[in-house]
């Protein structure tokens, strides 16, 4: 919490800040699963772009990664 506490004072927009907490979020996600960020980012912004606008996205979340890499 404390490494973006500087950086979110800079948050111009409410979709800005809500944005940002997102990504945090996310990004905790993967330490809490054992999941390293970078890789896990990697994987859904290549696999995201392939997917139609409608699709089941739940298999890139973080903690499905390790049985997405696994297979």
């Amino acid at each position: 919490m404390a490494t973006g506490r500087k950086s979110w004072l800079f948050s111009d927009t409410v979709d800005g800040a809500k944005a940002s907490a997102g990504i945090y979020n996310l990004m905790l996600t993967c330490r809490a699963c054992g999941v390293e960020p970078l890789a896990w980012l990697r994987h859904a912004l290549t696999e995201l772009p392939q997917r139609t606008e409608n699709a089941d996205i739940t298999d890139l979340l973080p903690f499905n990664f390790q049985k997405t890499a696994a297979a």
